[in-house]
């Protein structure tokens, strides 16, 4: 497992940087991109899609023959045959231990960031995004408990991690599926070597330079 993960500063991300990115993706990326109308949440799909482009690459696929399309619930996936408002997306369960008394305010949103991400890391991972309704996930975060409809997904692997780049902390989740009948969510305490760790703008300058070459 390999897991690439890019630091966004807002600041840090020139407009004629944005403009040159936009146009190393196809078409249909670059109008779904310009159609988001927070700048942020556009720089974050465009470093994603980059990202894809630049594994691809790395794997000896040429960009002309890098070939995406679209799920059900309009979610990129890759085509070729290569080997808002969040408190309505919480159960009632998860609500009631963020607003519980007697836990800290930091440790109430620490909560919340385990509950967001790991839900979005299952759905993202079915490929079906917040498409799917996140009411159906529940995660008991102090009994590190995951259940979908309820029940616990058999075969699944939720791997934990924590970035911290001096300023911020960021919370991620990964999730595979495995198979078989146990599920496992896992901390990693220790920066795992599968993450490799890039800030936004020297990636997306190196993503430019190597997508460009051919």
């Amino acid at each position: 497992m390999e897991v690439w993960a890019a630091i966004y500063k807002y600041e840090l991300f020139s407009e004629e940087l944005y403009q040159t990115a936009l146009q190393v993706v196809d078409p249909a990326s670059s109008a779904r991109i310009k159609r988001f109308y927070r700048r942020e949440d556009a720089c974050r799909t465009l470093i994603g899609r980059l990202m894809t482009r630049t594994l691809l690459k790395q794997r000896g696929i040429s960009v002309s023959a890098m070939t995406f399309g679209l799920t059900a619930a309009n979610k990129p996936y890759i085509a070729n045959n290569y080997g808002t408002g969040s408190a309505d997306r919480l159960t009632p369960f998860e609500q009631r231990g963020l607003l519980s008394a007697g836990i800290p305010q930091h440790e109430a949103l620490q909560r919340f960031f385990w509950i967001w991400t790991i839900k979005e890391a299952y759905t993202k991972a079915l490929g079906l995004g917040l498409g799917f309704d996140f009411r159906r996930v529940e995660y008991d975060v102090e009994k590190n408990i995951l259940l979908v409809d309820k029940e616990t997904p058999k075969g699944w692997r939720f791997t934990k991690f924590v970035l911290n780049d001096e300023q911020d902390l960021y919370e991620g989740v990964v999730a595979e599926y495995v198979g078989g009948q146990r599920t496992e969510i896992i901390l990693e305490s220790d920066s795992p070597d599968w993450l490799k760790i890039y800030h936004a703008v020297e990636f997306v300058e190196k993503a430019i330079y190597e997508l460009r070459g051919e």
